[in-house]
């Protein structure tokens, strides 16, 4: 399990290698309806999947497919039902990815 930080900015993009491939993710808060969004973008900015809402405890990419999406399952850990803008900076919320390999086990 690889725990992710979340920046604390409304908009973030960051880099990451996962499973051996190159991306960034992007991370926004939108303050209007208090509520945290995901996306992954191929190294160039391109994207993977745009924006996602992050809901605690699903994970964020089950309904989509593609083969750009590494190979397991990216959530946030909470036991609220609201991941608010400060949840991933005072700890009541993590953000992960758990690689299939660890989940088949």
């Amino acid at each position: 399990m690889l725990f992710i930080k979340v920046p604390d900015m409304n908009d973030s993009l960051s880099n990451l290698s996962i499973d051996g491939k190159e991306c960034l993710l992007r991370f926004t808060y939108n303050e209007r309806y208090d509520y945290w969004s995901f996306g992954l973008y191929k190294a160039e900015n391109e994207p993977v999947i745009a924006m996602t809402r992050i809901v605690p405890n699903f994970p964020i990419f089950h309904y989509y497919t593609d083969v750009a999406i590494p190979d397991g399952v990216f959530g946030c850990l909470s036991d609220r039902e609201i991941v608010g803008r400060q949840a991933f900076n005072n700890k009541t919320a993590e953000f992960i990815y758990i690689p299939n390999t660890e989940l088949e086990g």
